[in-house]
């Protein structure tokens, strides 16, 4: 996807849609995907989870009664790993049933029958709110054949998920939010400490950098993502 500026770059989102009724699964997709969307569909709670870790989705639209599962129960189930924004779509529309679905952690709730045109309005007013944008979200960053997903604290190279530790994971995190910076020793142990709350100390770091290197490098011994500085540092890329 290239970066827009403007409306066409919600266009470009792409959108998960967890409802069991397939014909208007189906007819959501098609009328969202005419409008510009990429659309991916699940038809159950569990295939909706499995989506959700599979796929780069910008958004859930995500029904409340399903065939294996509350809606709710998985919205929580989400929460635990992101803050990706969710749309309930469901036929309960009391006020109490509207509070759960935001004390679950709905972005926002549209009752049905709806009209296509207020499904895509709302879509693009939750995505402009979580300031989505095709390639310059705040949720992803991507270097030559690297990734990193925040949101759901995965780590890719060349597409295939690099398995890391809590440790490893945090200090490439801190790596890459800071691409344009070096960064000293300190800094980087003051900032791991910040973010895990337990003591890290210089071999921590050395260990954990060189773990790092052996897992995205093409040649650990000539760094291309995370470069000394000598006599300062790490920094992230060029």
């Amino acid at each position: 996807m290239n970066p827009h500026n403007g409306i066409e770059v919600f266009g470009m989102a792409k959108l998960l849609i967890v409802e069991d009724d397939r014909p208007l699964n189906e007819g959501l997709t098609f009328a969202l995907k005419k409008q510009g969307f990429d659309v991916v569909s699940a038809y159950s709670a569990q295939e909706g989870l499995r989506a959700f870790g599979n796929e780069e989705a910008d958004l859930i639209i995500l029904d409340i009664n399903l065939p294996d599962g509350n809606g709710l129960e998985l919205c929580k189930e989400i929460r635990r790993y992101s803050e990706l924004p969710i749309l309930f779509l469901t036929a309960k529309d009391a006020e109490p049933d509207m509070i759960e679905g935001f004390q679950a952690g709905a972005d926002d709730y549209i009752a049905k029958p709806f009209s296509i045109a207020v499904l895509s309005q709302r879509i693009m007013a939750v995505l402009r709110r979580g300031g989505a944008s095709a390639d310059n979200r705040i949720n992803r960053f991507a270097y030559k054949d690297f990734e990193i997903d925040y949101n759901k604290m995965k780590a890719y190279k060349g597409n295939v998920e690099v398995k890391l530790t809590a440790t490893e994971y945090k200090l490439l995190a801190v790596l890459t939010e800071n691409s344009k910076q070096v960064l000293t020793r300190q800094m980087l142990l003051d900032k791991l400490w910040d973010i895990d709350g337990a003591f890290v100390d210089e071999n921590t770091l050395s260990v954990n950098i060189k773990r790092l290197r052996s897992k995205i490098e093409d040649d650990p011994k000539k760094p291309v993502f995370i470069k000394t500085v000598f006599g300062i540092g790490y920094t992230w890329g060029e």
